[in-house]
């Protein structure tokens, strides 16, 4: 009781210092000093979001503190007409920034866009906060095939700047990481031949390198590695010009086949994955082999002969995959288990003595019943506490997915190792909207001030696809600097006023739907089941798109009278309608799929012309904003062909992992798109429904192979049409 009455005094105290940051100078706290590179990038970010969002820079001030301890500051202080914002790095200048920008100027800054109100100066105010983590941690190791596998430089600058605005200053950085091992395995004495077949396609790299699968919709051709090159450089000089400290992939003991074969004293593990075919399963080196320090090392030394030092090094050896052990030998899985965690480490400080081990902790939480305290003890046991830090990715996932106590709880804090408090709110990239947003508000609060939370150092988001579902991240954004629970109401209110422009009581009854809704819940797998053609027995899709919903989509659209000028508010009403038409589609969907299977033809027709009517309208309602629409997906992907013929294969792999993607994922990655709509599903159902409904796999193969160009129109004026829709679709019960 004592103790937790000391702490709850210290957080009040520290509430009343940041305060004092807006009454009084910010030097008196922390001496001012020069940090010329951090304060130029951040002010380059200033610029460009200002640039963005049509305001002139004039009378901005800049300023870097010397930081108090490790934990991040900052001060925004507009007074007659100047605005001064002062931070301990250039993440805390841009989010005190952003902050300010949000509460007094109604401004937002996101993936589809941005929104600024009539500006004339600078009004009034203060902002200020210290962050109480040492680490705001952001993205996973998927987002980089479910989003950015494409990405060229201008869409990475933006994300940057995204991030740093957002508060991030510890993002993932794996471009370019088959570049360099490249160069590891010609050093090893494999050949050009030998690596092709063992990389994957562009799209697949987040699973190859967590050893999940090898050589499927591979190669990579050299352009393609050597342009990866070349945009990592700027990706880094970026992230490190900010003050951020990139994660960046480090060896896991996955090794090629062919290595394999020229090394046949080497007792190498073949793993399984995912339901597929053998000639795409990892090989995996044992942790005794003296080739995984040689070769990790050799990794680290390669990468930092090109893009300079680095510090934090992500491996991951055994995600959702079993690991070679003896069932039942208890003793035997405890010593394997700490060999593999010495390895690692070892493999990681022979190639820099100051990096540090970074691994995830999904599967930590995902595989419980393996990872008991016993075996995680062992992996960690051989690892110096300072040099590893555990990302506990999915916090939202123990209580509505796996349904036990939080993993950090269950292993005591991590037993002395740093960690870091993350959420997954999204897998696959998919459109639907989910997400506890009462969890998000506090559960990471609670953490901090539990005794038993240990070395808690960091938060973050590790969506796997992103580019969706803002309200989220915003609200995650704002956590990072969080000690208390947010008040999701008040909150909400500036979020809206932030994004439209513009708050009244329509919109508070909004959110009261919404929280009772969509944001109320969390599921894996938010999907329709007409983005699946036939419901998915493996990955059962569950969504909240229900009643609620639709009545917080209709009262939104309502909301057209006050807040139509904003851009942000007409594409999330168009987006809120067209999940509300995808609903009424997947309930006359189930109507079609139960008269199919009753053998009543004519009705099932009845039912399925009306679900693909009202797609056809969603598609073309979709097809007004490019951001909702595959063209871009597509595009991305055929920019980094140098041929027709490469541009053609780059296009298939993207295609292919937001379709069928490969061994038992298909249709994990259901995109909400205009064009995917049109041209993908409505066709699949279409044949499903006819006289040979067996032909669905060689439809979805060819589509994915063949080129595609958008035929999708879109309306004139989507926010008229989309609120003349939805009040005119009929709802099947």
């Amino acid at each position: 009781m004592v103790a937790g009455a000391i702490f709850m005094s210290k957080m009040k105290w520290l509430e009343a210092i940041a305060v004092l940051l807006c009454l009084f100078p910010v030097s008196a706290l922390c001496r001012s000093y020069k940090v010329p590179r951090q304060q130029k990038a951040a002010v380059e970010v200033i610029d460009r979001t200002l640039e963005g969002i049509g305001i002139e820079r004039g009378n901005v001030k800049v300023e870097m503190l010397d930081p108090c301890d490790v934990r991040d500051t900052f001060s925004v202080i507009a007074e007659h007409g100047l605005l001064k914002v002062k931070g301990s790095s250039a993440s805390a200048v841009c989010y005190g920034f952003y902050s300010y920008l949000r509460k007094f100027c109604h401004c937002m800054v996101t993936w589809s866009g941005e929104h600024c109100g009539a500006f004339s100066g600078w009004p009034d105010g203060c902002v200020s906060s210290s962050s109480p983590y040492e680490f705001r941690y952001f993205l996973n190791v998927c987002t980089f095939g479910y989003t950015m596998p494409y990405w060229g430089w201008e869409r990475w600058e933006k994300e940057i700047d995204l991030m740093v605005l957002h508060g991030v200053n510890m993002p993932l950085a794996s471009v370019a990481t088959e570049a360099i091992e490249k160069r590891v395995w010609l050093h090893m004495g494999l050949s050009e031949k030998d690596i092709d077949g063992f990389f994957t396609g562009p799209a697949y790299l987040p699973w190859h390198r967590m050893g999940n699968i090898d050589g499927y919709d591979g190669p990579l051709d050299d352009d393609f590695l050597d342009g990866r090159i070349a945009l990592q450089h700027k990706i880094l000089d970026r992230m490190r010009g900010l003050g951020m400290h990139p994660v960046i992939n480090a060896f896991a003991g996955f090794v090629p086949a062919a290595f394999v074969e020229r090394h046949p004293e080497v007792k190498c593990t073949l793993l399984e994955w995912g339901g597929f075919d053998t000639v795409y399963n990892a090989y995996v080196l044992p942790p005794d082999s003296p080739y995984f320090k040689e070769i990790g090392s050799l990794f680290i030394r390669e990468w930092e002969k090109e893009f300079g030092k680095n510090v934090y090094y992500l491996s991951d050896s055994f995600n959702e995959m079993k690991l070679p052990l003896e069932e039942n030998d208890r003793k035997g899985k405890d010593a394997i288990l700490k060999s593999y965690g010495e390895a690692v480490y070892g493999s990681i400080s022979a190639g820099d003595p100051d990096a540090v081990w970074v691994t995830q902790g999904w599967t930590f939480g995902c595989q419980h019943d393996f990872w008991d305290t016993e075996s995680l003890k062992s992996l960690l046991s051989g690892v110096p506490d300072d040099k590893l830090i555990i990302v506990d990715l999915a916090n939202d996932y123990p209580k509505w997915i796996w349904h036990m106590k939080q993993t950090w709880k269950v292993h005591d804090g991590y037993y002395g190792k740093r960690w870091i408090f993350s959420y997954v709110p999204n897998f696959g990239g998919k459109g639907l909207p989910t997400g506890d947003m009462g969890m998000y508000a506090s559960a990471s609060c609670e953490a901090l001030r539990d005794p038993e939370s240990g070395r808690m150092v960091g938060f973050g988001a590790a969506p796997e696809g992103i580019e969706n579902n803002e309200i989220v991240y915003e609200l995650l954004a704002d956590m990072g600097w969080s000690r208390t629970p947010v008040d999701l109401g008040n909150w909400f209110r500036e979020y809206c006023l932030a994004r439209y422009g513009v708050f009244d009581e329509r919109f508070g009854e909004v959110w009261r739907l919404l929280s009772g809704s969509v944001y109320g819940s969390l599921y894996s797998y938010p999907r329709f089941t007409w983005q699946t053609v036939v419901p998915d027995k493996r990955r059962i899709s569950s969504n909240a798109l229900n009643d609620s919903f639709g009545k917080a989509v209709k009262l939104f659209l309502q909301c057209r009278d006050v807040a139509s000028g904003s851009k942000l508010y007409v594409m999330d009403a168009v987006e809120y309608g067209c999940l509300w038409l995808g609903e009424v589609a997947d309930r006359n969907y189930a109507a079609a799929l139960d008269f199919k299977e009753s053998g009543n033809d004519s009705l099932a027709r009845k039912y399925l012309d009306k679900t693909i009517s009202i797609l056809e309208e969603v598609d073309g309602l979709l097809a007004s904003y490019p951001s909702m629409g595959l063209s871009p997906w597509v595009e991305m992907a055929r920019s980094w062909g140098r041929t027709a013929e490469g541009k053609d294969r780059y296009e298939s792999d993207a295609k292919r992992l937001i379709t069928v993607w490969g061994g038992l994922q298909e249709d994990y990655a259901a995109r909400f798109w205009s064009g995917l709509i049109k041209d993908y599903y409505v066709p699949r159902l279409r044949i499903y429904f006819s006289s040979d409904s067996s032909a669905v796999g060689s439809f979805e193969q060819s589509w994915v192979e063949s080129r595609w160009s958008d035929t999708s129109v879109p309306y004139g004026h989507p926010l008229d049409t989309v609120a003349e829709i939805v009040d005119g679709v009929d709802v099947k019960q």
